[in-house]
């Protein structure tokens, strides 16, 4: 098979999650199978393994629409993206999209970082289905990258066509060779993601008011408005503004907290819990199916609105052997969850598609 991956999403410098879910999953898939990456910009290779790769115009030029002009002269035989926005007139291969989660269509505000324009249309787009089922019907077959998103896409009747599971997964390292449970434990939580408003962080943040011993520890980008609207809720004043982390200094922090921590309304995957279970760091989540089918039995559920529920969560660690007991069933757990395991399952749904 010749097949190509669609790599224009990787950012340089700083992977994002689709960056570093296009980044892991060809290096993987490479093992696998030759292929060859699409990029738009040379700088994309600095994060990308070493193989084979061509140009084409970028995700965001209306050129995309016209992806067939660049990819049928080299006659690929199925080409993958890891979005579902990849043009498709006049294509003479197969083409595979991929979908992350349909958290917009139940929380409609839009990412904050896109132009204006762009973030109207990306509300008139979420205000019904039809347009998903457009894009994804153009596929050959459509890539999910977790059983709850591919299970409200088959409720959705967002396509007919074949579905695929190619998982999301960790690719952090430990900061050094010692046993995460080994290692001291501050009574520190961690909450790394965005600050959209489903990601509620509102609710842990209020909550830290009735856990004055913890610390908890913000860990990505935020604006001066969100870190004064969050630090006006903590009337304990126990919150830690990292405003953006390295890997090294995340990892660090996690091997010696007590738990990482998340009130999300909705969401496609969840990286940070595979991430912080792989060093036996347990994870005190919103009570939502995705969480479940990430964390399994090794999470601490609650309902995600209710502060007090959360305290009574985070302090069931502080039980006799409690925290020990986590810890080894979130190393089990995170090892479930492999991008070994995901390009396995995305190259035998790849196979079927060419057959």
């Amino acid at each position: 098979m010749k097949l190509f991956f669609d790599c224009r999403a990787v950012r340089w410098g700083t992977h994002d999650g689709i960056s570093r879910y296009s980044a892991n999953l060809v290096r993987e898939l490479a093992k696998l199978t030759p292929v060859t990456m699409i990029i738009n910009d040379e700088r994309q290779l600095e994060m990308l393994p070493d193989l084979p790769w061509i140009k084409a115009p970028a995700m965001t030029s209306p050129k995309d629409s016209l992806m067939s002009r660049y990819l049928n002269p080299l006659h690929p035989d199925v080409v993958f993206s890891p979005m579902q926005t990849m043009g498709s007139l006049g294509r003479n291969y197969k083409l595979v999209l991929t979908v992350h989660d349909l958290i917009y269509y139940t929380h409609r505000t839009p990412p904050r970082n896109l132009p204006q324009a762009v973030r109207v249309l990306w509300r008139l787009y979420h205000l019904v289905w039809w347009p998903q089922r457009m894009l994804l019907n153009r596929a050959d077959a459509v890539a999910a990258v977790s059983r709850t998103t591919m299970d409200l896409i088959t409720r959705k009747k967002l396509t007919t066509k074949p579905l695929i599971l190619a998982p999301n997964a960790s690719s952090l390292a430990a900061a050094s060779g010692e046993p995460a449970a080994t290692r001291p434990r501050d009574k520190s939580l961690v909450y790394m993601g965005s600050f959209m408003p489903y990601k509620n962080v509102e609710t842990l943040v209020t909550a830290m008011n009735d856990l004055p011993d913890y610390t908890l520890h913000l860990m990505s980008p935020m604006s001066a408005e969100t870190q004064q609207r969050l630090r006006a809720l903590n009337t304990a004043d126990n919150l830690v503004v990292h405003d953006g982390a390295t890997d090294a200094e995340y990892v660090e922090l996690l091997q010696r907290s007590t738990a990482l921590v998340s009130a999300s309304l909705d969401e496609g995957f969840g990286i940070p819990l595979v991430e912080a279970m792989a060093f036996g760091v347990p994870v005190v989540v919103s009570d939502i199916t995705i969480f479940h089918e990430i964390a399994g039995d090794a999470g601490l559920f609650f309902t995600p609105t209710d502060a007090a529920a959360f305290v009574t969560a985070v302090e069931s660690l502080e039980a006799p052997g409690a925290w020990a007991a986590r810890s080894e069933a979130s190393v089990a757990q995170a090892a479930t969850w492999s991008w070994e395991n995901s390009a396995a399952q995305l190259w035998a749904g790849l196979q079927a598609v060419n057959a």
